[in-house]
């Protein structure tokens, strides 16, 4: 799936970060636990270069705990980088987070430690920011892009907090991984098709978890087309339109809705492995796209010059 959702505030909150960066000690990003490489933003990977960075796996209760404790190990082990996991019941562990951030600058010790707690939309950045402050500092909701411009906020120990909007980046290139963002709520729903979504984890549950999903929905079977297993759900739940057809739509956002919410139980949707296979065929496809679009640059060049010289020896002709 193809995601293209970089809406104003998102560009001008990429600019503001890489001002802001030069002046920051460490990145808290944010993850979900659920998907942590596609929910990695890749841009501000970039922008971030070698400054320390605490990976944050947030919603860790709804993500499978085996998986989770994978995630944490290997992310763990990468230079200037930590990884913890997070859940928004143990508010200790949350609160412990700036101490483990401070700790990543050794030399800043005695004197304020800044850090940039950062995110793609909908991930739980908020809540966080909320818990480690101890009080009510930033906008918390269901649906993404809710905090709109940085803020800035001592939280006592000499730490202070910048917490910046939830942004993505101008392009998905990986199709899993816009189908991941899409399907956990990080997408706006004005960019997604929720059918096509909900063929995506008809796909997911049939292939990993086929007994719940016959559990949740009365199904004695499961369908081999995801098609079909979304059909089976719209009339288990009466999602029927006229002639007695099933309304996709309203099928898709059940599945969705319940997977999203715990609804289905644990689940991750992609692993360390699954990452780097994704990276290497998703570099291969887009270097394939650049050389399409090079040979197809050229091709255009090349009519241009074609014309021009043919309308010159019409002019000498003349």
């Amino acid at each position: 799936m193809a995601i293209q959702w970089f809406p104003g505030h998102m560009h001008k909150a990429r600019l503001e970060m890489q001002a802001t960066l030069p002046k920051i000690d460490v990145v808290i990003e944010v993850l979900d636990a659920r998907i942590p490489y596609s929910s990695e933003n890749p841009m501000l990977e970039q922008l971030r270069g070698n400054k320390p960075c605490l990976k944050v796996l947030a919603k860790s209760d709804l993500a499978d705990d085996t998986r989770t404790a994978e995630w944490v190990d290997f992310l763990d082990s990468g230079q200037s980088m930590r990884a913890r996991a997070v859940t928004t019941e143990d508010v200790p562990t949350i609160r412990r987070l700036k101490n483990v951030a401070a700790r990543m600058v050794p030399h800043r010790e005695g004197r304020t430690v800044t850090i940039m707690v950062a995110g793609i939309p909908n991930v739980g950045k908020s809540t966080i920011i909320n818990y480690l402050a101890g009080r009510k500092i930033a906008k918390t909701g269901n649906t993404p892009a809710v905090t709109k411009q940085q803020q800035r906020v001592p939280i006592g120990d000499s730490v202070t907090l910048l917490d910046t909007p939830g942004v993505l980046w101008p392009n998905v290139e990986n199709v899993n991984s816009g189908y991941r963002l899409a399907l956990l709520g990080s997408i706006k729903e004005t960019a997604m098709d929720y059918a096509d979504i909900g063929f995506f984890a008809a796909r997911f549950m049939a292939a990993e978890f086929p007994d719940r999903l016959k559990e949740r929905y009365n199904l004695d079977e499961i369908p081999e087309a995801e098609l079909q297993i979304i059909e089976a759900i719209g009339r288990k739940r009466g999602c029927l339109g006229k002639n007695n057809s099933v309304d996709l739509d309203r099928a898709s956002r059940i599945l969705v809705t319940e997977l999203r919410s715990g609804g289905m139980g644990k689940f991750t949707l992609e692993t360390p492995e699954t990452m780097k296979r994704e990276k290497a065929r998703t570099e291969i496809e887009m270097a394939e796209k650049a050389e399409r679009a090079t040979e197809k640059d050229a091709k255009r060049k090349k009519r241009f010059r074609d014309k021009q010289r043919a309308s010159r020896k019409a002019r000498e002709r003349e």
